[in-house]
């Protein structure tokens, strides 16, 4: 991977004439997760944090001495899920009245009321007192745990940075990542289309690409709570989005829910309890959901088993994968449109279609593989690593943009 990216030792100095050691970051904050890419002298790496773990949680946990970030605020979520603040990419840059915000408030345990400026207003107790942040004060303390992670491991100071963000962002959003990253102290050098972000990962380092004939490949991203398609040529150093589309309410966490509803009704019938009552035995069932989900995208069928989960009662369901898909029909089904319209904006045929790449947190679905079989015609490929294209591309183009490394030449047209 190393042979696109290169150290320019010639990059310049700042106060005097000290050179500067100079950081290129590419930051992909997820719905769910956050992941941290850096551009070294032999390629692209994804960092890991204090956990040494690759992936860290996007929340924040307020407790009565201090806040808890990252993965510490995961530790403490489960005991303290009224002022866990996650998910907070849903709500940035919206109006509180915006129906898409009402439906995603019913999934949230900490509570969330309308501010003076018409946006939602996340409420918690923290210090001993009632505090209120908005959702770019949230995702400024997440952005700040994700520079503290990069500075850390680079060990240099981290301010130019490329992130990525969904392609259904509007101004008012891009403006509120943008004062996010001021408040952490980083100063983006480009917002960059998550499905862009992918394509240049996959691309960049394409060693048969032709200088006339492009390859046409489509990247289907199915995150947490989105989904994004976009359709991409590739030729020697150029890369150009022909076409993309998207379904905002449609990921891996409606997945879940799915399941989360089924066995809270199943719940409310064999054992008495109503889990819909109780934050914290949401949250618990939630997570039970998301790793049957996990284990029925390789197996036929799923056990779930939770000891306590409320009133002291310890409860035990099973689920099979006909089952699940039949539960999940509904959702399965809005895979279809964005692929089709990503696919009409191409003008593309699908005999002109050379590959399609699946990434993201809730592609493992098998279903959903079938569906996209289906519409495009051939087998979809796992060329590149689901959670960390958009990272590794993030961090590409901040390298491209930065004084301090040459990049093998790569031209990206469009959005």
């Amino acid at each position: 991977m190393g042979k696109g990216l290169e150290d320019a030792k010639s990059g310049g100095g700042e106060g005097g004439n000290r050179p500067r050691k100079m950081s290129v970051v590419g930051l992909d904050v997820g719905n769910e997760n956050c992941i941290v890419g850096v551009a070294r002298q032999r390629g692209i790496d994804v960092v890991l944090n204090d956990e040494s773990k690759r992936e860290t949680p996007a929340l924040v946990s307020f407790g009565e001495k201090q806040r808890f970030l990252g993965i510490a605020g995961a530790a403490t979520a489960t005991m303290n899920p009224k002022n866990t603040v996650s998910q907070v990419k849903r709500l940035i840059g919206r109006k509180f009245q915006d129906p898409e915000v009402q439906r995603d408030l019913r999934l949230f345990p900490f509570t969330v009321t309308e501010g003076p400026d018409g946006g939602p207003l996340i409420h918690v107790q923290y210090m001993g007192e009632s505090r209120a942040f908005t959702p770019t004060q949230i995702l400024g303390m997440i952005l700040s745990n994700l520079k503290t992670i990069a500075e850390k491991n680079l060990g240099a100071s981290v301010v130019d940075c490329v992130i990525g963000i969904p392609v259904y962002f509007t101004e008012l959003q891009r403006r509120a990542y943008i004062d996010a990253a001021s408040i952490a102290g980083l100063r983006p050098l480009r917002l960059m289309h998550e499905t862009t972000a992918t394509a240049l990962a996959y691309g960049i380092y394409k060693t048969d690409l032709s200088d006339v004939d492009p390859i046409n490949v489509v990247f289907v991203d199915i995150g947490h709570a989105s989904l994004q398609v976009c359709v991409a040529a590739f030729k020697k150093g150029q890369l150009k989005i022909l076409g993309h589309s998207f379904d905002r309410c449609c990921g891996g966490r409606d997945f879940d829910e799915v399941l989360f509803n089924y066995f809270a009704e199943k719940f409310k019938g064999e054992y008495k309890i109503d889990v819909y009552t109780n934050a914290r035995a949401s949250m618990r069932l939630r997570a039970a959901c998301e790793k049957v989900k996990k284990v029925l995208s390789a197996n036929p069928e799923a056990p779930l088993n939770i000891e306590c989960l409320m009133d002291e009662k310890d409860v035990r369901g099973f689920v099979k994968r006909d089952e699940f898909e039949a539960l999940a029909a509904p959702i399965l089904e809005r895979v279809k449109g964005p692929c089709e319209k990503a696919l009409a904006e191409s003008n593309l045929s699908l005999d002109k279609i050379h590959a399609v790449e699946v990434v993201g947190s809730g592609s493992r679905v098998p279903a959903i593989l079938k569906i996209l079989s289906s519409v495009f015609g051939k087998e979809p490929s796992r060329t590149l690593n689901a959670s960390e294209c958009i990272a590794r591309g993030c961090a590409l183009q901040c390298a491209m943009l930065s004084p301090t490394f040459r990049v093998r030449e790569f031209e990206v047209i469009g959005f």
